[in-house]
Formats: structure tokens, sequence, C-alpha cells
């Protein structure tokens, strides 16, 4: 092989290798978001959506007074701030787009970055969120609650 193939084959070589750097920077930057609550505005989900418009999510017993249930897979969190009386969230943290983990004592939290948010209302109460949780829609008829 000439010295000018061989300088070729180095260029090429690392051209693959920074390509396939850039991409994977690309990819984990996109992940970790920025802090900034932009991501908020892209988390945003709209009434019906995530595909479980009508479904039944829970029994209203199933949803603990002063507490909640996150319903993963509709991405949504059901909570009672008091007897009665539900109300629907984006599971989404408005902080960086992870997923809620829990609600005790009406109040939401994030396992990221310990944002809380308040049951009732889904504004934020503690950590680095600054946006509340998008609202959901639900329906309650007897004692099943759907998500409309």
């Amino acid at each position: 092989m000439s010295a000018a193939q061989e300088r070729r084959a180095l260029l090429e070589r690392r051209t693959v290798v920074l390509a396939v750097g850039a991409a994977g920077a690309a990819a984990a930057l996109t992940a970790c978001g920025g802090s900034d609550g932009s991501r908020g505005a892209e988390s945003v989900e709209q009434p019906g959506s995530g595909g479980a418009g009508g479904a039944v999510l829970a029994k209203t017993a199933d949803i603990p007074e002063g507490g909640g249930v996150v319903f993963a897979a509709q991405k949504v969190v059901v909570t009672q701030p008091s007897a009665g009386e539900f109300k629907a969230f984006s599971a989404t943290c408005t902080h960086q787009g992870c997923a809620v983990k829990d609600v005790v004592d009406n109040v939401i939290t994030c396992p990221c970055h310990n944002s809380t948010f308040d049951a009732a209302t889904g504004s934020p109460t503690g950590g680095p969120a600054t946006q509340p949780l998008p609202t959901r829609e639900i329906s309650v008829a007897g004692d099943s609650i759907t998500l409309a």
C-alpha cells in the first residue's frame, strides 16, 4: 500500500470514528434535555392523547384519598386530593421529561431530580421543575375513571 493510500485509509477510519462519536454525543444530549423549562412545552399532552381515550383506567376505590396512581402506559397520573375529587395530569415531569413516580400526602414526586407537584393543581411545589404538569381529561361515571 502506498503512502497516499495509507493516509486515505487512515482518514476514512477517523471519519467513521468521529461520525459515530458525534452521533452518540447527539443522542446523549437529546436524552438529557435542558433544564431551562423548555422541555415542558414539548411534553404537553393534549386531552385524549396516549391512545387510551375512553379506556377505563381504574375504579374510584383504587385511587387513595390524598394520594394517587401513576398509569405508566397511558402517561397519566390520577389523584384524589380530597374525598370524591379526582384530578389527572401528565405523568411526564416538566423539568427533564422523567416519569413521575408516586403520590403521597397530596404531593406528586418525580424521582429523577426530586421535583414535586401539588396533587390538586399539578403546580410545582419544589425541586428544579418550574412548570406545572399539564392536565389530562378524565371522566368519573359511577365507580369508573376513564381517560377522555
